[in-house]
Protein backbone atom coordinates (compact mmCIF):
# COMPACT_ATOMS: atom_id res chain seq x y z
CA UNK A 1 0.00 0.00 0.00
CA UNK A 2 1.33 3.73 -0.66
CA UNK A 3 2.70 5.23 2.22
CA UNK A 4 0.17 6.90 4.69
CA UNK A 5 1.75 10.73 4.42
CA UNK A 6 -0.92 13.23 3.65
CA UNK A 7 0.26 16.36 1.82
CA UNK A 8 -0.61 19.52 1.14
CA UNK A 9 -1.19 20.85 -2.33
CA UNK A 10 -0.48 24.77 -2.22
CA UNK A 11 3.14 23.58 -0.80
CA UNK A 12 3.74 21.05 -3.62
CA UNK A 13 2.61 22.74 -6.49
CA UNK A 14 4.42 25.89 -5.34
CA UNK A 15 8.03 23.28 -5.00
CA UNK A 16 7.12 21.29 -8.28
CA UNK A 17 6.87 24.84 -10.22
CA UNK A 18 10.42 25.54 -8.87
CA UNK A 19 11.83 22.70 -10.10
CA UNK A 20 9.94 22.16 -13.55
CA UNK A 21 10.44 25.63 -14.07
CA UNK A 22 14.45 26.68 -12.54
CA UNK A 23 16.00 23.47 -12.13
CA UNK A 24 14.32 21.73 -15.30
CA UNK A 25 14.28 24.59 -17.72
CA UNK A 26 10.68 23.63 -18.51
CA UNK A 27 8.69 26.44 -20.91
CA UNK A 28 4.88 26.70 -22.34
CA UNK A 29 6.24 25.37 -25.83
CA UNK A 30 8.01 22.04 -24.18
CA UNK A 31 6.65 18.65 -24.41
CA UNK A 32 7.50 16.87 -21.02
CA UNK A 33 7.30 12.99 -20.40
CA UNK A 34 7.71 10.93 -17.50
CA UNK A 35 8.09 6.98 -17.52
CA UNK A 36 6.26 6.06 -14.33
CA UNK A 37 2.77 4.73 -12.70
CA UNK A 38 0.09 6.57 -10.71
CA UNK A 39 1.59 5.12 -7.97
CA UNK A 40 4.97 6.93 -8.02
CA UNK A 41 5.45 10.60 -6.91
CA UNK A 42 6.89 11.18 -10.37
CA UNK A 43 3.04 10.97 -11.38
CA UNK A 44 1.92 13.78 -9.70
CA UNK A 45 5.47 15.66 -10.52
CA UNK A 46 4.32 15.09 -14.24
CA UNK A 47 1.10 16.49 -14.02
CA UNK A 48 2.19 19.44 -12.37
CA UNK A 49 3.83 20.11 -15.38
CA UNK A 50 0.69 21.56 -16.49
CA UNK A 51 0.99 24.48 -14.64
CA UNK A 52 3.17 25.70 -16.40
CA UNK A 53 1.06 25.40 -19.78
CA UNK A 54 3.38 23.04 -21.17
CA UNK A 55 1.80 19.92 -22.61
CA UNK A 56 2.64 16.35 -20.64
CA UNK A 57 2.80 12.87 -22.38
CA UNK A 58 1.66 10.00 -20.81
CA UNK A 59 2.73 6.26 -21.68
CA UNK A 60 0.97 2.87 -20.19
CA UNK A 61 2.66 -0.47 -21.42
CA UNK A 62 5.89 -1.81 -21.61
CA UNK A 63 8.79 0.17 -21.75
CA UNK A 64 10.68 -2.62 -23.82
CA UNK A 65 8.33 -3.72 -26.22
CA UNK A 66 9.16 -4.86 -28.76
CA UNK A 67 12.34 -4.04 -28.94
CA UNK A 68 13.38 -1.38 -26.47
CA UNK A 69 12.64 1.45 -28.74
CA UNK A 70 8.96 2.33 -28.04
CA UNK A 71 9.77 5.47 -25.84
CA UNK A 72 12.53 6.91 -27.95
CA UNK A 73 10.04 6.60 -30.72
CA UNK A 74 7.71 8.42 -28.55
CA UNK A 75 10.24 11.11 -28.59
CA UNK A 76 10.10 11.75 -32.76
CA UNK A 77 6.81 10.53 -33.25
CA UNK A 78 4.92 14.01 -30.24
CA UNK A 79 8.23 16.32 -30.24
CA UNK A 80 9.27 15.56 -26.72
CA UNK A 81 11.42 17.78 -25.18
CA UNK A 82 11.94 16.87 -21.98
CA UNK A 83 12.15 12.73 -21.35
CA UNK A 84 12.10 11.64 -17.90
CA UNK A 85 12.84 7.99 -17.01
CA UNK A 86 14.33 5.61 -14.47
CA UNK A 87 18.41 4.73 -13.84
CA UNK A 88 17.60 1.26 -14.34
CA UNK A 89 15.97 1.75 -17.33
CA UNK A 90 18.91 3.60 -18.69
CA UNK A 91 21.44 0.86 -17.79
CA UNK A 92 18.94 -1.88 -18.92
CA UNK A 93 18.61 -0.15 -22.11
CA UNK A 94 22.49 -0.12 -22.44
CA UNK A 95 22.93 -3.51 -21.85
CA UNK A 96 20.25 -4.64 -24.26
CA UNK A 97 22.36 -2.58 -26.93
CA UNK A 98 19.91 0.18 -27.48
CA UNK A 99 21.67 2.95 -29.58
CA UNK A 100 19.20 5.87 -30.37
CA UNK A 101 21.50 8.09 -31.75
CA UNK A 102 21.61 5.71 -34.43
CA UNK A 103 18.18 4.95 -35.03
CA UNK A 104 16.13 8.10 -34.12
CA UNK A 105 16.05 12.00 -35.02
CA UNK A 106 15.42 12.99 -31.41
CA UNK A 107 15.44 16.42 -32.80
CA UNK A 108 13.35 17.93 -29.99
CA UNK A 109 15.10 16.52 -27.01
CA UNK A 110 17.22 19.21 -24.94
CA UNK A 111 16.90 16.87 -21.39
CA UNK A 112 16.68 13.68 -20.09
CA UNK A 113 16.04 13.25 -16.34
CA UNK A 114 16.56 10.30 -14.47
CA UNK A 115 15.75 8.90 -11.07
CA UNK A 116 14.05 6.38 -8.84
CA UNK A 117 18.13 4.93 -7.95
CA UNK A 118 21.97 6.96 -8.14
CA UNK A 119 22.34 7.06 -11.86
CA UNK A 120 26.18 4.85 -12.46
CA UNK A 121 28.93 7.11 -13.83
CA UNK A 122 28.60 4.37 -16.75
CA UNK A 123 25.25 5.26 -17.66
CA UNK A 124 26.37 9.16 -18.03
CA UNK A 125 28.74 7.97 -20.34
CA UNK A 126 25.81 5.72 -22.46
CA UNK A 127 24.02 8.73 -22.84
CA UNK A 128 26.35 11.24 -23.92
CA UNK A 129 27.54 8.87 -26.46
CA UNK A 130 24.42 6.52 -27.66
CA UNK A 131 21.59 8.91 -27.66
CA UNK A 132 22.62 12.29 -27.87
CA UNK A 133 25.35 14.88 -26.85
CA UNK A 134 23.84 17.67 -26.94
CA UNK A 135 21.20 17.84 -23.62
CA UNK A 136 21.60 17.93 -20.26
CA UNK A 137 21.50 14.65 -18.31
CA UNK A 138 20.32 15.52 -15.17
CA UNK A 139 20.14 12.59 -11.76
CA UNK A 140 17.52 13.68 -9.56
CA UNK A 141 16.75 12.72 -5.93
CA UNK A 142 13.67 13.41 -3.51
CA UNK A 143 11.29 10.84 -2.58
CA UNK A 144 7.77 10.46 -2.00
CA UNK A 145 8.21 11.58 1.73
CA UNK A 146 8.72 15.00 0.22
CA UNK A 147 6.85 14.39 -3.25
CA UNK A 148 9.72 16.63 -4.43
CA UNK A 149 13.77 16.55 -4.80
CA UNK A 150 16.40 17.22 -2.50
CA UNK A 151 18.96 17.77 -5.49
CA UNK A 152 18.54 17.82 -9.08
CA UNK A 153 19.55 19.73 -12.45
CA UNK A 154 20.26 23.12 -13.34
CA UNK A 155 20.79 24.19 -16.47
CA UNK A 156 23.59 27.00 -16.30
CA UNK A 157 25.62 24.33 -15.02
CA UNK A 158 27.88 21.74 -15.93
CA UNK A 159 27.15 17.92 -16.09
CA UNK A 160 29.73 15.84 -14.33
CA UNK A 161 29.52 12.14 -14.59
CA UNK A 162 27.83 10.44 -11.49
CA UNK A 163 26.94 13.36 -9.64
CA UNK A 164 23.45 15.39 -9.49
CA UNK A 165 23.91 19.14 -10.37
CA UNK A 166 22.95 20.67 -7.18
CA UNK A 167 21.27 21.10 -4.05
CA UNK A 168 17.38 22.33 -4.63
CA UNK A 169 16.83 25.67 -4.31
CA UNK A 170 15.74 27.14 -1.34
CA UNK A 171 16.17 24.17 0.53
CA UNK A 172 19.23 23.95 3.08
CA UNK A 173 20.26 20.20 2.40
CA UNK A 174 23.38 18.96 4.15
CA UNK A 175 25.37 15.78 4.87
CA UNK A 176 25.70 15.51 8.55
CA UNK A 177 28.51 12.83 9.88
CA UNK A 178 27.46 10.95 12.86
CA UNK A 179 27.94 13.78 15.24
CA UNK A 180 25.35 16.02 13.09
CA UNK A 181 28.36 18.30 11.72
CA UNK A 182 28.08 19.41 8.03
CA UNK A 183 30.89 17.80 6.12
CA UNK A 184 32.18 18.08 2.74
CA UNK A 185 33.44 15.57 0.17
CA UNK A 186 32.63 12.74 2.49
CA UNK A 187 29.64 10.41 2.82
CA UNK A 188 27.02 11.46 5.40
CA UNK A 189 23.32 11.44 6.14
CA UNK A 190 21.14 13.62 3.72
CA UNK A 191 19.72 16.30 5.79
CA UNK A 192 17.27 19.46 5.39
CA UNK A 193 18.38 21.50 8.29
CA UNK A 194 14.96 24.21 7.76
CA UNK A 195 11.37 23.99 7.00
CA UNK A 196 10.30 23.85 3.10
CA UNK A 197 7.19 24.06 1.31
CA UNK A 198 6.64 20.06 0.38
CA UNK A 199 6.98 19.02 4.08
CA UNK A 200 4.19 16.16 4.61
CA UNK A 201 0.79 17.96 6.74
CA UNK A 202 1.34 14.89 8.51
CA UNK A 203 0.76 11.03 8.70
CA UNK A 204 -2.87 9.59 8.58
CA UNK A 205 -4.28 8.68 11.96
CA UNK A 206 -1.45 10.01 13.72
CA UNK A 207 -3.38 12.51 15.62
CA UNK A 208 -0.33 13.59 18.08
CA UNK A 209 2.51 13.80 15.66
CA UNK A 210 4.28 11.21 16.92
CA UNK A 211 4.93 9.11 14.03
CA UNK A 212 5.44 12.01 11.69
CA UNK A 213 8.29 13.10 14.17
CA UNK A 214 9.68 9.94 14.76
CA UNK A 215 10.08 8.97 10.71
CA UNK A 216 12.54 12.28 10.27
CA UNK A 217 13.33 14.31 13.32
CA UNK A 218 14.21 11.73 15.88
CA UNK A 219 17.52 11.22 15.14
CA UNK A 220 18.56 14.82 14.85
CA UNK A 221 16.44 16.75 16.54
CA UNK A 222 14.22 19.80 14.72
CA UNK A 223 16.50 18.68 11.81
CA UNK A 224 14.64 16.49 8.40
CA UNK A 225 16.91 13.21 8.15
CA UNK A 226 15.99 11.78 4.93
CA UNK A 227 17.31 8.20 4.95
CA UNK A 228 19.92 8.59 2.12
CA UNK A 229 23.70 8.12 2.27
CA UNK A 230 24.89 11.27 0.49
CA UNK A 231 27.67 13.17 -0.52
CA UNK A 232 28.03 17.47 -1.11
CA UNK A 233 31.09 17.80 -2.50
CA UNK A 234 33.27 20.87 -2.74
CA UNK A 235 32.20 21.92 -5.99
CA UNK A 236 28.18 21.99 -4.98
CA UNK A 237 27.24 18.85 -6.26
CA UNK A 238 25.73 15.84 -4.85
CA UNK A 239 26.10 12.17 -5.28
CA UNK A 240 24.21 9.33 -3.85
CA UNK A 241 25.50 6.62 -2.41
CA UNK A 242 22.27 4.91 -1.44
CA UNK A 243 19.38 4.54 1.32
CA UNK A 244 20.81 4.92 4.53
CA UNK A 245 18.80 2.12 5.90
CA UNK A 246 20.65 -0.09 3.59
CA UNK A 247 24.14 1.09 4.04
CA UNK A 248 26.56 -2.05 4.65
CA UNK A 249 28.92 -1.83 7.54
CA UNK A 250 31.71 -4.70 7.00
CA UNK A 251 34.72 -3.85 9.78
CA UNK A 252 32.71 -0.90 10.76
CA UNK A 253 33.22 1.11 7.71
CA UNK A 254 30.15 2.63 6.20
CA UNK A 255 29.79 1.48 2.36
CA UNK A 256 26.54 2.69 -0.14
CA UNK A 257 25.30 -0.02 -1.82
CA UNK A 258 25.15 2.13 -5.02
CA UNK A 259 29.00 1.92 -4.94
CA UNK A 260 28.83 -2.19 -5.41
CA UNK A 261 26.01 -1.49 -8.13
CA UNK A 262 27.72 0.68 -10.04
CA UNK A 263 30.83 -2.11 -10.80
CA UNK A 264 28.53 -4.96 -10.88
CA UNK A 265 26.37 -3.11 -14.03
CA UNK A 266 29.50 -3.49 -16.08
CA UNK A 267 29.07 -7.15 -15.63
CA UNK A 268 27.49 -7.98 -19.18
CA UNK A 269 25.64 -11.41 -17.80
CA UNK A 270 24.39 -9.42 -14.65
CA UNK A 271 20.78 -8.06 -15.17
CA UNK A 272 20.73 -6.31 -11.62
CA UNK A 273 21.44 -7.51 -8.33
CA UNK A 274 21.05 -6.61 -4.73
CA UNK A 275 23.63 -6.08 -1.80
CA UNK A 276 22.84 -6.53 1.97
CA UNK A 277 25.00 -6.69 5.28
CA UNK A 278 24.64 -9.79 6.95
CA UNK A 279 25.77 -10.18 10.39
CA UNK A 280 28.83 -12.24 11.02
CA UNK A 281 30.71 -13.47 13.65
CA UNK A 282 30.53 -10.62 15.14
CA UNK A 283 30.97 -8.54 12.59
CA UNK A 284 28.68 -8.01 8.89
CA UNK A 285 29.63 -9.04 5.94
CA UNK A 286 28.46 -8.30 2.05
CA UNK A 287 26.21 -10.60 0.54
CA UNK A 288 25.40 -9.94 -3.21
CA UNK A 289 21.97 -11.06 -4.79
CA UNK A 290 22.57 -11.53 -9.04
CA UNK A 291 19.77 -12.03 -11.46
CA UNK A 292 21.44 -13.03 -14.76
CA UNK A 293 20.88 -12.81 -18.53
CA UNK A 294 18.56 -16.09 -19.78
CA UNK A 295 20.51 -18.98 -19.80
CA UNK A 296 23.51 -18.22 -17.66
CA UNK A 297 24.57 -19.87 -14.54
CA UNK A 298 26.56 -18.25 -11.88
CA UNK A 299 29.73 -20.46 -11.98
CA UNK A 300 32.86 -19.87 -9.47
CA UNK A 301 34.71 -18.32 -13.19
CA UNK A 302 31.71 -15.35 -13.26
CA UNK A 303 31.89 -15.21 -8.98
CA UNK A 304 35.60 -14.14 -9.43
CA UNK A 305 34.79 -11.72 -12.35
CA UNK A 306 32.32 -10.29 -10.28
CA UNK A 307 34.71 -9.66 -7.29
CA UNK A 308 37.85 -8.79 -9.47
CA UNK A 309 35.15 -5.81 -11.02
CA UNK A 310 34.04 -4.66 -7.66
CA UNK A 311 37.75 -5.07 -5.92
CA UNK A 312 39.44 -3.03 -8.91
CA UNK A 313 37.17 -0.19 -8.78
CA UNK A 314 36.50 0.48 -5.05
CA UNK A 315 38.14 -1.43 -1.97
CA UNK A 316 38.56 -4.85 -0.97
CA UNK A 317 35.86 -4.38 1.54
CA UNK A 318 33.37 -3.74 -0.90
CA UNK A 319 34.01 -6.42 -2.04
CA UNK A 320 31.11 -9.77 -1.31
CA UNK A 321 31.76 -12.54 1.08
CA UNK A 322 29.10 -14.45 -0.83
CA UNK A 323 27.41 -14.37 -4.24
CA UNK A 324 23.68 -16.03 -5.07
CA UNK A 325 21.91 -16.40 -8.01
CA UNK A 326 18.29 -15.81 -7.88
CA UNK A 327 15.49 -15.77 -10.60
CA UNK A 328 14.25 -12.21 -9.45
CA UNK A 329 14.38 -9.13 -6.76
CA UNK A 330 11.70 -7.66 -5.01
CA UNK A 331 10.83 -4.03 -5.94
CA UNK A 332 8.24 -1.81 -5.02
CA UNK A 333 4.96 -1.09 -7.43
CA UNK A 334 7.16 2.04 -8.59
CA UNK A 335 9.98 -0.33 -9.86
CA UNK A 336 12.59 -0.04 -7.08
CA UNK A 337 14.60 -2.70 -5.66
CA UNK A 338 14.14 -2.97 -2.27
CA UNK A 339 16.78 -4.02 -0.03
CA UNK A 340 15.17 -4.27 3.68
CA UNK A 341 12.80 -6.71 2.01
CA UNK A 342 15.73 -9.19 0.85
CA UNK A 343 17.80 -8.52 4.40
CA UNK A 344 15.03 -8.82 6.52
CA UNK A 345 14.16 -12.62 4.69
CA UNK A 346 17.23 -13.65 5.18
CA UNK A 347 17.42 -13.24 8.57
CA UNK A 348 14.60 -15.20 9.25
CA UNK A 349 12.68 -11.78 10.52
CA UNK A 350 9.16 -10.77 9.28
CA UNK A 351 9.02 -8.79 5.84
CA UNK A 352 6.68 -5.52 6.79
CA UNK A 353 4.09 -3.85 4.00
CA UNK A 354 4.86 -6.60 1.56
CA UNK A 355 1.91 -4.95 -0.26
CA UNK A 356 3.92 -2.71 -1.38
CA UNK A 357 5.87 -4.74 -3.84
CA UNK A 358 4.86 -5.83 -7.01
CA UNK A 359 6.57 -9.05 -6.46
CA UNK A 360 6.45 -10.48 -3.28
CA UNK A 361 6.54 -13.91 -4.38
CA UNK A 362 10.44 -13.11 -5.50
CA UNK A 363 11.43 -13.17 -1.30
CA UNK A 364 10.82 -16.93 -0.89
CA UNK A 365 13.91 -17.99 -2.87
CA UNK A 366 15.37 -15.67 -0.20
CA UNK A 367 14.30 -17.49 2.79
CA UNK A 368 14.83 -20.79 0.91
CA UNK A 369 18.56 -19.69 1.11
CA UNK A 370 18.92 -18.81 4.41
CA UNK A 371 20.05 -21.84 5.78
CA UNK A 372 22.74 -22.06 3.26
CA UNK A 373 23.92 -18.60 4.58
CA UNK A 374 23.90 -18.76 7.80
CA UNK A 375 26.26 -21.95 7.08
CA UNK A 376 29.07 -20.56 5.81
Amino acid sequence: MPKCIVHGAGGTLLQHLKELVLHTDLKREDRIFYYTTCGWMMWNWLVSGLATGAAIVLYDGSPFHPNGNVLWDLVDELDISIFGTSAKWLAASEKAGIRPRLSHRLRTLKSILSTGSPLAPESFDYVYKDVKPELMLASISGGTDIISCFALGNPLLPVYRGELQCRGLGLKVEAYDNDGRPVRDTPGELVCEAPFPSMPVGFWNDPDGRKYHAAYFERFPGVWAHGDFAEITSRGTVIIHGRSDATLNPGGVRIGTAEIYRQVEQIPEVLESIAVGQPWRGDERIVLFVRLREGVTLDDALRRRIRLQIRDNTSPRHVPARIEQVDDLPRTRSGKLTELAVREAIQGRPVSNTDALANPEALTAFVALRDSLEGT
